[in-house]
């Protein structure tokens, strides 16, 4: 009558997951990573050393290991032997993170200028505007300077886009968010986001007096007038883009210049 009653009283103990080896020697070299055990540049044991101190095999520690480089936790270093070590994880860790997921999407070749165009409206007015709340003298400094150089050079010249990328880059790590500031960096250093727009003397002197725009704004700590003048530069460079030209070679150039990551 006991055992009876006994089996129909539900247990209160949740049940445990059981673990691979692989997931557990992966869980606790992540913990060791975050909880800072392993430091930032620390190189780790090598694999026969560490699957002696697990008790595992070494094609175990290999398949962990494996999942924490993908996670951008650790690092290979320069040659074949030199092991693998400890990768710091902060907001530009995540940032080389999205940049080789976003770098997968690219290769597709499904991306389209208006999804580029788009994405850049969603994260780029908000960090204008929150970088006028937020920025400090430094992130001022950072801005003059890139224009300073974008109003010496050519429309042509081949550091526009680098430029052009720091400027934008800048807004967003003067937001103070980090995840924001991630993502815009990961945007231009992968999509180029200038490869859909038809540069010309006109379109840089523009941009240039677009980009003096925004940095005013956020200067005078004016949220509004900066996510206006932002959004206003990015709808000039949208009608001004090359799918709107009907430019076959320029869509060709797209594609060659996506698929070699630099700009035409």
């Amino acid at each position: 009558m006991a055992d009876t009653a006994a089996a129909g009283i539900s247990t209160p103990f949740p049940a445990i997951p059981v673990q691979r080896p692989r997931q557990q020697v992966e869980n606790q070299i992540r913990r060791a990573i975050l909880d800072g055990s392993l430091r930032d540049a620390e190189r780790l044991p090598s694999e026969q050393g560490m699957a002696q101190s697990f008790n595992v095999s070494r094609a175990t520690i290999r398949e962990a290991l494996r999942s924490l480089v993908e996670s951008g936790l650790l690092v290979k270093g320069p040659g074949t032997t030199s092991g693998l070590y400890v990768q710091s994880v902060d907001h530009n860790t995540f940032s080389r993170l999205v940049s080789d997921r976003l770098t997968s999407v690219m290769d597709i070749g499904s991306v389209t200028p208006a999804e580029v165009s788009n994405f850049r409206d969603m994260l780029e007015v908000p960090s204008a505007r929150l970088a006028a709340e937020f920025r400090n003298d430094s992130n001022l400094a950072k801005l003059h300077d890139v224009i300073d150089r974008e109003r010496s050079i050519t429309f042509d010249d081949p550091t526009i886009s680098e430029l052009n990328a720091q400027f934008h880059s800048e807004i967003a790590n003067a937001s103070g968010n980090r995840v924001l500031a991630a993502f815009v960096s990961a945007l231009h250093r992968t999509a180029h986001p200038l490869v859909f727009v038809n540069t010309d003397a006109e379109l840089g002197r523009e941009s240039v007096d677009h980009h003096i725009r925004v940095y005013r704004a956020i200067k005078a700590k004016d949220p509004a007038a900066a996510a206006e003048a932002m959004q206003g530069h990015l709808n000039y460079l949208r009608e001004h883009g090359i799918a709107n030209s009907g430019d076959d070679q320029a869509h060709g150039d797209i594609e060659r210049s996506l698929a070699g990551r630099a700009p035409a």
